[in-house]
């Protein structure tokens, strides 16, 4: 099983964030959330899983963005390990990593049981 923590062991801690004194799956929701907060990163997720795989230049086409945006945005995407890259000729042909999306839907699914059980009496 792959973790987006163990994708991204080479982040370096900044220890005035005092991210280490978290737990390890509060750590992983916290970067995949900072990972799905823009939009554009979220629309290339959609267009990913509705194609399949797909070549970083019809990314471009879906997006109101420039080819250099919509790279930034990949890569950090490919960063986390969400999405993977296969060069073929001189484009790259992207696709959803299966493993990574599962984990993230788990942390996220965790989380949500949680905030949903509440007491009752509770505000």
């Amino acid at each position: 099983m792959t973790y987006v923590c163990d994708i991204l062991y080479w982040i370096p801690t900044m220890t005035y964030a005092k991210t280490n004194l978290f737990q390890a799956d509060q750590q992983e929701i916290a970067l995949i959330a900072k990972a799905l907060s823009h939009p554009a990163r979220v629309a290339i997720i959609q267009f990913l899983a509705e194609k399949n795989v797909c070549i970083s230049g019809d990314i471009t086409n879906e997006l109101p963005l420039s080819r250099t945006t919509v790279s930034q945005h990949l890569q950090e995407l490919k960063e986390l390990g969400i999405i993977q890259g296969e060069v073929s000729g001189q484009n790259v042909c992207y696709c959803l990593n299966k493993e990574v999306v599962e984990r993230i839907k788990s942390l996220f699914d965790t989380l949500f049981h949680q905030l949903l059980n509440k007491k009752e009496g509770c505000c």
